[in-house]
């Protein structure tokens, strides 16, 4: 028996077939809209405690190229799909998308119709789901789920995120260096489930990078005697972490060593500075989404994968608003006046892409050399 059911919380069943380790997987069900980068996708550690939905009808094409991995492992509650492609064709392919699944123990379900479901998360907003398959699927009734069984899924909540999928060690995000060039700058990474690419960006560019986890205190980072600071993305609720904010704090007030933070670290580094965070009804995750600078009026593509956003009216006066997001006029960039730091929502690392703000990274460079 090869079914497999995703149940919402409200109590919407949709029946496909398994793919992946078969069980069961509670978690909080998004959507993604890139038409490519499956694998970053299934190996960000943002994506922490959820059931990532691929919008586009067919994955798995271009199989499994763990060169390309975010992380050390996949960290998504479950994965669902329209199609998954069984016949992988690429040179840099190295396997299945359905057997990474199945060694990652990442309950999966195909065949469903994922437009259906995208058009219900941007109405109702997110919500918890549940995907059962193999022996789990066998007894559920798909007319009638129990209220026992919604109200496990009701009851989810992702918490200690960042505790959970950040180093335990300071050292490496586990992937070989991307550049043999001399080192020129010491910039000091927080682990708060960073993507492997951020490390790469700044090593191509003349940097040595030390990967600390997230809860170095600032006395240990300043002692580092770092060039500059870089605040990671990551999962969950970035208000949570009120230990790590509090050390960002004694770095903002300390005010010597320019800091850039990207998505968790942006938000985290706002909250330091006295402004709040709110949740976004569906989020932004994807590699499509439209960006204004304020400055200049020019609208750039990025990458994105964020369900908290910080609120623009809550932003200090030393805050300045550099960034908005075209489609619902939400903050996606800040600069501060009075310390040598800024930071963007979406991920000027982006790979596969897009590639159009990752100037940024040369932006911080210049940073630390003034």
């Amino acid at each position: 028996m090869n079914n497999a059911y995703l149940i919402l919380a409200d109590g919407t069943v949709y029946k496909g077939s398994a793919i992946g380790a078969r069980g069961s997987a509670i978690g909080e069900t998004v959507f993604t809209t890139g038409m490519t980068g499956y694998t970053e996708t299934l190996t960000d550690p943002s994506y922490y405690g959820q059931i990532v939905t691929q919008t586009f009808p067919l994955i798995g094409n271009y199989g499994l190229i763990p060169e390309d991995f975010e992380s050390r492992k996949s960290f998504v509650r479950g994965y669902i799909v329209r199609e998954l492609c069984q016949q992988p064709s690429n040179f840099r392919c190295q396997g299945k998308l359905d057997e990474f699944l199945k060694a990652q123990g990442v309950v999966g379900i195909a065949g469903i119709d994922t437009r259906a479901l995208t058009k219900k998360l941007r109405a109702v907003g997110v919500m918890n789901g549940m995907i059962l398959s193999g022996k789990a699927a066998q007894a559920f009734d798909e007319k009638k789920p129990s209220e026992e069984l919604l109200e496990s899924i009701k009851s989810y909540k992702i918490t200690d995120a960042v505790k959970i999928v950040n180093i335990k060690e300071p050292g490496s995000l586990e992937h070989k260096a991307s550049s043999k060039q001399p080192c020129k700058r010491h910039v000091v990474l927080y682990d708060f489930g960073a993507k492997a690419n951020i490390q790469r960006e700044l090593e191509k560019r003349g940097c040595l990078v030390s990967v600390i986890p997230y809860n170095t205190s600032a006395e240990s980072v300043i002692s580092m005697e770092p060039d500059g600071i870089m605040l990671s993305n990551g999962p969950g609720d970035p208000a949570e972490n009120t230990e790590v904010i509090a050390e960002i704090r004694k770095l903002c007030e300390y005010g010597k060593i320019p800091i850039f933070g990207i998505c968790l670290g942006h938000q985290m580094l706002a909250l330091a500075r006295g402004a709040s965070t709110s949740k976004l009804k569906y989020g932004h995750r994807g590699g499509n989404h439209p960006v204004k600078d304020i400055a200049t009026g020019r609208v750039y593509i990025t990458s994105q994968n964020h369900g908290y956003a910080v609120e623009v009216e809550s932003l200090p006066s030393n805050a300045s608003l550099s960034f908005v997001n075209v489609n619902d006029q939400t903050c996606e960039g800040l600069d501060y006046t009075d310390i040598p730091a800024f930071s963007v929502q979406f991920h000027p690392e982006a790979c596969g892409g897009p590639h159009d703000t990752n100037f940024l990274f040369d932006r911080f460079i210049d940073l630390m050399d003034k």
